[in-house]
């Protein structure tokens, strides 16, 4: 996450990254990539909304669209208020920005790379409707073909999770009453169990809060007995580590000065790069030794740095930090070849082409960033420098990139959270969701219970509609269904996944209804949907229905403590018992019996926006 650079003792990391968030530390030169207009740009109105479509282009990562008042423009970037990309991977596209009757016009470019956009395309012309046009239209017809297979269905939240700086998991220090590293602990313990995820991916393991180096008389010291003790945790706990080497040890920084968050993680190049270099190559040698060769090589993996293209987190040069990328992963492989390593961690997508075409190390996976949009399709990037087929780490990825948002709460967000883990499945093996609980302190410790943390369970180990949003992928079976979708809104505004259990015959749709833009994070009912949900080709029978869902009225605790908190920061103990008993996974209306009638089954339902709905048909034994 964007942090700081102590400028002065007199000025706050908050303030200071309020201040500079985003601010790029240097230009890495360009790339030289010539990408054509999309061509077929449809604008289909519906209430509310109105839907983009187009055709793809070969060699893009995505697509930016733009809005006009008239044909002739001036033609901006469509602004959804995610704060970071405004690009996206692939259609359709729900613009919900604009007034219902009142005309807008429409085009889009391709991006080869987030620094590169291509010329608009044609425009074209679309008015959203008003809601007396709902009162008569049609549901959203959803239709999930029980008989299909679409192969496994990709999973690309289990590879990976967020955390605050794993020192943090050791603290016996308490935030609102409730011991930090305990919390943090049972958190990702629970995102194990419960997720199926098995990295952790964390800042700062090199940070003198662990010990790691120090020099005495000046020469080097290793001390990794912090190190053990946090990676001893993490494997207890049944995951492992991405290492993300960073940051910078004290004394061997060049300028001890430039830091960045409250524990003042230091980001300056070493002040010396062969002990750069015989650091990150006794520390790996070190995990191998401990842990084991086989264990190291094929289940954790080591990242450098972080978001070195922003001002806050790099106080060098572009040209310094891919010397400081390439001597990290040489010590790495000079350690064993096998050892997986890859960048540039990089915030809103930047400098994978840049690192890819100056690289002098072999890279086994490409990390990079992104907030507030579906993370790109960095496959085209990776094609046109040979690297075609290397798995692809989002190892950060979320709805805001700023702290202390209360969109972070919201149901909007965890709709947002399925959106782009439906977009990711088949193109990226990593989404990983940053990060996993409230109990953080980049820019100072919760202030409050629900104070617009990052994570997705709260101090106090509440589960907040993100949490949900994962539960609910890990509640749908093995083997991806077909599923068609029409209606206003479908595809953009209302999305689905469906997925059957072949040994059991077990089928379940998870069906949400979500747009991008934010400043649509409370709700909107104009946006709302009747949904048709008709499952196909199933074997006849009877069937429990089972339907979850997660809304502002369910499984919700964020919405529970708005109307009985009376706007304290902390609850009461009495507070406390309340919110833990609305802290569950809701069902709509209690489990019913259902008869498959030539082998299908159908229900309707209202689908707010924001909200999702899992509705489960499992077969009677009985």
């Amino acid at each position: 996450m964007y942090g700081r650079r102590r400028v002065s003792s007199e000025i706050d990391a908050r303030t200071d990254f309020e201040t500079r968030l985003g601010r790029a530390s240097g230009e890495a030169g360009g790339i030289d990539v010539s990408l054509p207009a999309p061509g077929g740009l449809t604008a289909r109105p519906g209430r509310a909304q109105v839907t983009l479509s187009w055709d793809p282009v070969d060699g893009a990562a995505g697509y930016l669209l733009h809005v006009a008042d008239s044909p002739e423009g001036p033609f901006e970037p469509l602004d959804h208020q995610g704060r970071d990309v405004l690009s996206v991977p692939h259609g359709p596209y729900a613009d919900t920005t604009g007034t219902p009757g009142v005309e807008r016009w429409y085009a889009v470019a391709a991006v080869a790379s987030v620094e590169h956009v291509g010329p608009l395309s044609a425009p074209v012309a679309a008015t959203s409707l008003g809601a007396p046009a709902a009162a008569a239209g049609e549901p959203v017809a959803v239709v999930v073909d029980a008989g299909s297979d679409l192969g496994e269905l990709d999973r690309p939240w289990q590879t990976m999770i967020g955390s605050e700086h794993l020192s943090h998991a050791l603290s016996t220090d308490r935030t609102g009453g409730h011991e930090i590293g305990a919390e943090l602990r049972a958190a990702l313990k629970a995102a194990h169990d419960e997720l199926g995820v098995e990295t952790v991916r964390a800042h700062g393991i090199l940070c003198d809060d662990l010990g790691v180096y120090r020099e005495v008389g000046g020469e080097p010291v290793y001390d990794f007995t912090g190190v053990d003790r946090v990676y001893d945790l993490m494997l207890e706990l049944g995951l492992r580590p991405i290492v993300e080497i960073s940051f910078m040890p004290r004394d061997l920084a060049t300028d001890p000065s430039s830091t960045v968050f409250e524990y003042g993680a230091i980001i300056s190049p070493p002040k010396d790069w062969d002990r750069w270099y015989d650091l990150v190559r006794t520390f790996v040698a070190h995990l191998v030794e401990r842990y084991g060769l086989e264990e190291v090589r094929d289940r954790w993996a080591f990242e450098v740095w972080n978001e070195a293209n922003l001002e806050v987190f790099w106080s060098g040069t572009p040209e310094e930090f891919f010397r400081l990328h390439d001597t990290a992963a040489r010590a790495v492989k000079d350690v064993d070849e096998g050892l997986r390593v890859g960048g540039p961690s990089s915030a809103a997508a930047g400098w994978v082409d840049q690192l890819l075409a100056s690289t002098k190390e072999p890279l086994d996976f490409v990390s990079t960033h992104t907030y507030g949009s579906p993370p790109l399709d960095l496959r085209p990037v990776l094609a046109r420098h040979g690297y075609a087929g290397l798995p692809i780490w989002w190892t950060e990825w979320g709805v805001t990139p700023t702290h202390f948002n209360e969109v972070s709460e919201s149901v909007f967000a965890a709709v947002f959270l399925l959106r782009g883990m439906r977009s990711a499945m088949g193109r990226i093996e990593a989404l990983s969701y940053w990060v996993v609980s409230d109990h953080f302190e980049e820019l100072g410790r919760p202030p409050a219970l629900f104070h617009g943390g990052f994570g997705l369970r709260t101090v106090g180990e509440l589960r907040k509609p993100r949490w949900w949003a994962l539960k609910l992928l890990s509640m749908l079976p093995s083997r991806r269904l077909s599923v068609r979708a029409s209606g206003d809104g479908a595809d953009s505004l209302v999305e689905s996944l469906a997925a059957v259990d072949a040994s059991s015959g077990r089928v379940a749709a998870l069906v949400w209804n979500g747009t991008l833009d934010q400043s649509k994070a409370a709700g909107s009912a104009e946006l709302g949907r009747r949904v048709s949900l008709r499952f196909t080709g199933l074997p006849g029978g009877e069937y429990e229905l089972r339907h979850h869902r997660v809304d502002d009225d369910h499984s919700c605790v964020p919405a529970v403590w708005r109307r009985i908190g009376g706007g304290a920061a902390w609850p009461t103990d009495a507070r406390w018992a309340e919110l833990r008993a609305a802290d569950r996974l809701d069902e709509l209306h209690p489990p019913r019996r259902i008869t498959s009638a030539g082998g299908v089954v159908e229900v309707e339902f209202d689908l707010p926006n924001p909200s999702m709905s899992l509705v489960e048909l499992v077969p009677s034994t009985h």
